[in-house]
């Protein structure tokens, strides 16, 4: 009797187990948020992103003045010489110490120029970021949009099946009246069967884009896992703003723009950093320095406090040949630059490109929509009226099947006309910085 309770209770919680996994729901926003945490190339950006920054860190911290420290013993045989100077033939140990610092007064303004260089490299850095997340943002909602599309056409579907199984049971009374011909009767029985087959595509249609979608997300794959749907307001409208608003909203907002200009900044700072190297370097210097030497008279501590001593001093380096190399690195710096100016403008040339094309393809689905609408609503009367002509037995199989066929081919292509519509103005509200859900 035991056994048998404990087993009810394992059934209960395994039956409640696969009921929450079964009402497993997923809105829009949950889906970009995971997607963008699991995705591995928002990931790899992320910490290119946080290399730049410790890049413009180093930079800063370059004008720090530099400190050092350094202790050495040592024991030598033989003929050597004491802290004091003389000579002596005995083993002695030598302890020495020194403490040094410097820091860099001019260098023809490098250290200043590789600080706005790395800063100008760790805002594109962010910006990099930026566009990753908006990519995978995008990849999500086009995905989303387009498991809705099938949902939408599993339902009618099934829908159609509804309707051809009561045409279906219908005939059947009437065959067994001697009311109905055969071939109207087989028919309809073909027509159910195509019906079935339409639900078993679109099911795994559905699941297909369920699949793309959570594999986008970084997450296992779960047929049962419902998506929120779409409230009213986040259907599309008429898109209101030209191809070239657009463009000129992309170029002003989309990160992909900003990265590519901060880098030619990034760059141009570059060669202002790399032709300080053409300049003298002016530094300040200090030490301090005592030993001791177990040969010498006196302790330790007397040693060490009356063989101390300071020292401090200006240097100043002039480049005068070193194998070209500063000149070299100020040619290069001006082939980065060059380069990143070169993709900076590829850029803007491929995203005008791309936003001109974009909007051709919205126009052109807003269009199909809007003709495809009035096609539906023209064979849905054309079939309302075969079915009130069929049933009433002036009509053969023949032409009521075409004119619901005509219908459900219609409404198929409507559905798919409206979400290739949303998914284009979402591309369209990609380019221009704003992915609103």
């Amino acid at each position: 009797m035991r056994y048998i309770k404990y087993l009810l209770i394992l059934t209960c919680l395994c039956t409640g187990a696969y009921a929450q996994k079964a009402d497993t729901v997923y809105n829009l926003q949950q889906c970009i948020d995971i997607a963008i945490k699991n995705n591995l190339q928002v990931q790899k950006t992320e910490t290119q992103m946080e290399n730049d920054r410790i890049y413009w860190q180093q930079a800063r911290e370059n004008l720090l003045p530099g400190l050092n420290a350094n202790a050495n013993h040592s024991l030598n045989s033989g003929r050597s010489q004491n802290a004091d100077l003389t000579y002596v033939t005995n083993q002695i140990s030598n302890d020495s110490y020194n403490l040094q610092a410097g820091v860099v007064l001019f260098n023809g303004l490098r250290l200043i120029n590789s600080i706005k260089q790395t800063s100008l490299a760790y805002q594109a850095g962010k910006m990099d970021f930026e566009q990753a997340k908006n990519d995978i943002s995008l990849n999500v909602i086009t995905t989303y949009l387009q498991v809705m599309e099938n949902a939408d056409q599993l339902a009618q579907s099934q829908l159609q099946l509804d309707v051809s199984t009561k045409q279906l049971e219908r005939a059947q009374m009437l065959d067994k009246e001697g009311n109905i011909a055969p071939k109207s009767l087989y028919d309809l029985k073909g027509t159910v069967a195509g019906d079935k087959l339409s639900i078993i595509g679109n099911r795994n249609a559905m699941y297909g884009s369920k699949l793309n979608l959570l594999q986008i997300m970084n997450v296992p794959f779960d047929k049962d896992v419902k998506l929120a749907r779409l409230t009213a307001d986040q259907l599309p409208g008429a898109y209101t703003q030209t191809s070239a608003q657009i463009y000129a909203a992309a170029l002003n907002n989309l990160a992909l723009v900003k990265a590519a200009d901060l880098r030619v900044q990034s760059a141009a700072q570059g060669v202002k950093a790399a032709s300080g190297t053409l300049y003298p370097t002016l530094s300040f210097n200090g030490a301090a320095f005592t030993q001791y030497s177990s040969g010498s008279s006196g302790s330790y501590s007397d040693q060490f406090r009356g063989n101390y001593n300071t020292s401090v001093g200006i240097g100043l380096s002039i480049p005068i040949l070193n194998s070209f190399q500063s000149r070299n690195r100020v040619a290069i710096a001006k082939i980065t630059l060059t380069d990143a100016k070169n993709t900076s403008e590829s850029t803007k040339i491929q995203l005008k490109q791309n936003v001109e094309q974009a909007y051709v393809n919205m126009t052109t689905a807003l269009e199909r929509y809007q003709v495809l609408g009035e096609q539906v609503a023209a064979f849905k009367e054309s079939f309302r009226i075969a079915g009130v002509q069929f049933d009433a037995g002036n009509l053969n199989s023949d032409d009521y099947l075409l004119a619901k066929r005509n219908f459900d081919e219609a409404t198929t292509s409507l559905i798919s006309a409206r979400y290739d519509y949303f998914i284009r103005t979402k591309i369209l509200d990609y380019y221009q910085g704003k992915l609103a859900l």
